[in-house]
């Protein structure tokens, strides 16, 4: 082999380049991280692991991720960096050898009733090229294929400024896909008038039964009853046509109530734009229960729930329309695209291929391209956003993964970490946040933080190997190996919620009996039907609580004790104690700081540049006005009340001056969820995923239901809490309440007293029963892949 002239063989001294081979962190005081210095190997598969509550999130996403983003942000403009999210460089003194970082989350995709799994990724894009290409018959661009693209037609002179100005009539058309009747959503809403006001009653009588509208609120009934449009003191039932038609339908016109210039619209497009634009998971409790009964959601007669055009559904390829493509399963939808043969658009069809396989790979193709986005479960939308990261040929990037195996089967599992170890192979640095064993055991280097959660966290208690880590005696170390045995005797039912002719989604017309009075786990792959069974057919009403997945949001402002209604009864006890008002005890009313308005903090924007906050001078931090913090209870005020942690107030509550039994029940129940350490007035913002879960099954556990559905409660648990989650769970049960868990936690399986384990696989392969029984029937039999997982877990 020849070398090229003025070449040298390379020299065998190292290149001073590849020194940098980790990621150095010291000093990191993130949240609870106690100065914790770090050396990360770049290139390999890192593993976090830790107690709920640890700091893993802090150390992972919190600095090193948040510090690459920001750095990466810096070296664009100050004009681009205006529009884009401000961050703060995070609390730490050293931060080396970073790489760009890409986050996958488990934030929920967006919940806006428009988006689609299509919309999220590139896929509809594409597709609506295709089509735009090969449709017949040929309709328009793409965005005549896009429901999101309204037809547009206008007509007028224009002037024509080329020497003598000229007027010409011109006409202009944009044909959009967007179907008319539902504008794009599917579905149309109708209202029942009955809920939003009492006919009997007139406006200054305050006939609105609408959460929110009070009689005396400026901004919505005032504008109704002095717009003098209606009389604001006759009966709504006595109104003449025209009273009730600008009562009901008036297009928007400015009016003067006041003084003020308010704009005046009729009540069903007010409740349309402020209620109906929204999507329903999003809404607080009593405002979803309010659109519950108001109003009726219904398929788009027009458009059959497809959200298009006729002129859109009109064009097809080979027989298929661009709605039938996008309600296929995935999968099949990638069969059907790989059997088109188009020269004239081969890179597309290659772009859409890969988009499409990759859904299929990372174990997504049970879904379809027109299933909302905000129905996914926080695991399906992690792997959705993983999707364009496959087949980057981008390397030397950290990839940060926050428990991506959550929502996923066991069977599923080794599919996820082939794709973790590919993109490691690839020459990337792979950061993991992780609970399971299956998933740690894979890793090149281990990371343990802990030893405990919240103030009792925050240090790292090892770092090496796997097998470092099982002799380590960590509290990871101890439990990485822990099995749940079967139960020796399972609880015998006490009657049966039948379920009959279930077809919702993927479901076969399924006939199942859910027994109650004892732990039921519904179980099965990832997309076999366990939500649409359990959601879907067990009315969320009387006597059942259901704990979803969906997040709980809440600001800096929101903290435990107000998420729970634990701060009511904290309040009454110190206004009564102290002859005053309870506002007083609020950062967020009366009694608040009036330099910080209660936050605790002085904010300062600086535009483009990431906002400073210091602390109040004026309350030190403490939120409340230095008047209010005179008043005790117990020989506390308010402020170190909200310091304490969860045990502490427990104790605090339970016996002598301060003893108030209401607030003991709510510190007693979440102290059952394994929330001991968490201070009452920590902000929302800084819990973990899995906190926030427990922080959300302690507030329902509060409602009196005969039967609790919890859907994977033990996402974001350290194996050491699974335990006290178990414990928890008999607890129900044998307080009387029938529990049924839809899990794939086989600690959880194996403690159960009944398995309902749907499949055989997903999508339009699952949607059946494929065994119901015992856990040591399913173990016997292996005859479902829920089986021979089982049975390996339990060492059958």
């Amino acid at each position: 082999m020849s070398t090229a002239p003025g070449t040298e063989t390379r020299s065998s001294a190292p290149h001073a380049a590849d020194s940098h081979d980790l990621i150095r962190v010291h000093g990191a005081r993130v949240n609870n991280l106690k100065d914790v210095s770090i050396e990360i190997p770049k290139r390999r598969l890192t593993v976090f692991t830790g107690v709920s509550g640890s700091g893993k999130s802090s150390l992972v996403f919190s600095t090193i991720a948040a510090e690459s983003q920001r750095l990466i942000n810096e070296t664009y403009s100050a004009f681009v960096q205006g529009f884009m999210p401000t961050l703060a460089r995070p609390e730490v003194d050293v931060l080396d050898g970073l790489t760009t970082a890409i986050i996958v989350d488990q934030q929920r995709m967006g919940s806006d009733p428009r988006s689609t799994v299509g919309t999220a990724t590139d896929a509809n894009a594409m597709l609506r090229i295709l089509f735009s290409r090969l449709g017949q018959p040929h309709i328009g661009s793409p965005q005549a294929f896009s429901f999101n693209v309204p037809t547009v037609r206008a007509s007028g002179a224009i002037t024509v400024e080329r020497g003598a100005h000229k007027a010409e009539k011109a006409t202009f058309t944009r044909i959009g896909g967007m179907c008319t009747r539902c504008e794009g959503r599917g579905s149309v809403t109708d209202l029942d008038l009955a809920q939003l006001y009492d006919d009997s009653k007139s406006l200054a009588e305050g006939a609105f039964t609408i959460p929110g509208w009070k009689s005396d609120s400026f901004w919505t009934v005032r504008t109704y009853a002095e717009s003098g449009f209606v009389d604001p003191n006759k009966p709504i039932r006595d109104y003449t046509e025209k009273e009730l038609h600008d009562f009901l339908y008036r297009e928007p016109v400015k009016v003067k109530v006041d003084g003020v210039n308010l704009t005046y619209e009729g009540l069903i497009p007010k409740i349309q734009k402020s209620f109906l634009s929204k999507d329903r998971e999003a809404m607080q409790p009593h405002i979803r229960a309010f659109v519950d009964r108001a109003v009726t959601f219904t398929t788009c007669p027009r458009c059959e729930g497809t959200r298009l055009s006729p002129e859109a559904r009109s064009s097809r390829i080979e027989g298929v329309n661009i709605a039938d493509a996008c309600a296929m399963q995935i999968s099949d939808l990638a069969g059907w695209i790989g059997g088109l043969d188009e020269p004239s658009v081969a890179p597309l069809l290659g772009a859409l291929r890969h988009t499409l396989d990759s859904f299929v790979e990372i174990g997504l193709g049970y879904l379809s391209l027109d299933r909302p986005s905000g129905t996914l479960s926080g695991g399906e939308a992690q792997r959705v956003k993983m999707i364009r990261h496959l087949g980057s040929a981008l390397t030397d990037v950290t990839y940060v993964f926050d428990e991506p195996t959550i929502g996923l089967h066991p069977h599923d599992i080794q599919r996820m970490n082939d794709l973790l170890l590919r993109l490691r192979d690839k020459g990337n640095t792979v950061l993991v946040v992780e609970h399971k064993p299956e998933a740690i055991v894979i890793a090149d280097h281990v990371v343990d933080i802990g030893p405990g959660a919240g103030t009792a966290g925050g240090t790292i208690c090892f770092e090496g190997t796997v097998e470092g880590l099982r002799a380590s005696g960590t509290v990871t170390g101890r439990h990485l190996d822990d099995r749940a045995a079967l139960k020796e005797t399972v609880r015998t039912p006490k009657g049966a919620l039948e379920i009959r002719g279930a077809d919702r989604h993927n479901l076969r017309n399924v006939d199942v009996d859910i027994p109650l009075g004892v732990l039921c786990v519904v179980t099965g792959v990832a997309g076999s039907g366990k939500s649409s069974l359990i959601h879907g057919s067990i009315p969320a009403g009387a006597g059942v609580v259901s704990v979803d997945q969906s997040p709980i949001r809440g600001s800096r402002r929101s903290n435990p004790a107000t998420y729970t209604g634990l701060l009511d009864p904290i309040r009454k006890a110190f206004a009564k104690a102290n002859g005053v008002k309870p506002a007083l005890f609020s950062a967020n009313s009366e009694g608040a700081c009036p330099t910080c308005n209660g936050a605790g903090v002085i904010y300062m924007d600086l535009g483009m540049m990431a906002g400073v906050s210091t602390t109040c001078e004026e309350c030190e931090g403490k939120r409340f006005h230095a008047s209010v913090l005179e008043h005790r209870l117990g020989g506390r005020d308010i402020s170190q009340v909200l310091a304490m942690s969860v045990t502490e107030a427990r104790e605090f509550f339970g016996a002598g001056e301060a003893r108030t039994p209401a607030a003991h029940a709510v510190l007693g129940r979440l102290a059952d969820v394994g929330l001991g350490y968490l201070s009452l007035g920590q902000p929302l913002t800084t819990l973990s995923g899995g906190e926030r879960q427990r922080l959300k099954l302690a507030t329902h556990m509060a409602d009196k239901g005969g039967v609790y559905v919890l859907d994977e409660p033990t996402t974001g648990l350290h194996l050491a809490d699974v335990e006290q989650l178990l414990g928890l769970l008999d607890r129900l049960v044998e307080s009387g309440t029938s529990v049924i868990v839809i899990e794939h936690h086989q600690a959880v399986m194996a403690h159960a007293d009944w398995i309902i384990d749907l499949g055989p696989g997903a999508g339009h392969d699952g949607g059946l029963v494929v065994f119901e029984g015992t856990p040591a029937d399913l173990v016997a039999a292996r005859s479902t892949l829920t089986g021979e997982h089982l049975a390996a877990y339990v060492g059958a």
